[in-house]
């Protein structure tokens, strides 16, 4: 990895999210779906909530079972309450990050502690490889005033919720070491006309989601390419890193990982590496064995 970025990706394809409602109803854009699970490994799903009615987010996500992966929710906007089978809580609000270790098996709920006003946010379904989707159950709540930030020299401000960027590392220290080093999870918010580049091994997949405004992609034959409003950009997997240019007000996640290289097998909460071990999955979960 290059300490300047000489050789940046170009933009392989464009992903549009589609509308749907989990939980008890709420209502959000599903990103990075299951087909693009093999695609963007060990990344599994991302998801974006964001409204200012109640209805679309009052009923909240009530107890729900995980198994085999990690779930990480940035909360934008708005105060959602969590509690798990673990005995866990804690109360994720603006700017705040919640990183949960399903492992071997955890329920829990997600509820907002609001009544009004914008609910907004993502959240990214990270994998855990085989030897450790087992692992004790854990998470982690990280304030927003504990996440790090840096500006560039071109004064695009960056919160970096996972990784390096900049010479700065990460909020999340993880508890699983799952990956040779932890993925890379940056929220960029520019003010002007403005480029931002992030060096990236070539081997690591990534991708980036445009929440606000417009960026473009700088390949390294010099070609421009639009990367629109709440859509998911997959970069190629190729030279030293990624350079991105927008304007003011654009705000943007930048994710990238290690892949796996190994089997998904899902089944709705649960993802594991083979059919029988969605099947133990699911009766350990009947028989009331998570989280304890």
């Amino acid at each position: 990895m290059t300490l300047f970025v000489q050789n940046p990706r170009g933009l392989e394809s464009l992903v549009a999210g589609r509308a749907t409602r989990d939980g008890a109803g709420v209502k959000l854009m599903r990103v990075l779906t299951g087909e693009w699970q093999q695609r963007l490994d060990p990344f599994l799903m991302l998801d974006q909530f964001g409204s200012n009615d109640p209805k679309d987010y009052g009923a909240g996500f009530p107890d729900h079972p995980h198994r085999g992966f990690e779930t990480v929710t940035y909360m934008i906007a708005g105060r959602m309450r969590h509690q798990d089978s673990t005995g866990a809580q804690g109360l994720l609000q603006n700017g705040g990050v919640q990183w949960m270790t399903a492992g071997r098996g955890v329920i829990h709920s997600e509820m907002p502690e609001q009544e009004e006003g914008v609910m907004e946010g993502f959240q990214l379904w990270l994998n855990l490889p085989s030897h450790q989707k087992m692992c004790t159950p854990c998470y982690k709540d990280i304030q927003s005033d504990s996440i790090p930030e840096v500006s560039t020299p071109e004064g695009v401000q960056v919160r970096i919720i996972s990784g390096h960027s900049h010479g700065v590392t990460g909020a999340m220290d993880r508890p699983v070491s799952a990956y040779p080093t932890d993925p890379l999870y940056l929220d960029l918010h520019f003010s002007g006309d403005q480029t931002f580049s992030q060096p990236l091994a070539s081997t690591h997949n990534a991708f980036v989601y445009v929440y606000r405004g417009t960026l473009q992609v700088l390949s390294a034959s010099g070609e421009a390419q639009d990367v629109p409003l709440h859509r998911m950009g997959v970069l190629r997997n190729e030279g030293d890193g990624v350079t991105l240019r927008a304007s003011s007000g654009a705000r943007a996640l930048l994710i990238a990982g290690s892949p796996l290289g190994e089997p998904i097998a899902q089944y709705g909460p649960f993802v594991m590496n083979t059919r029988d071990e969605l099947m133990q999955a699911v009766e350990d979960f009947q028989t009331g064995r998570f989280g304890h």
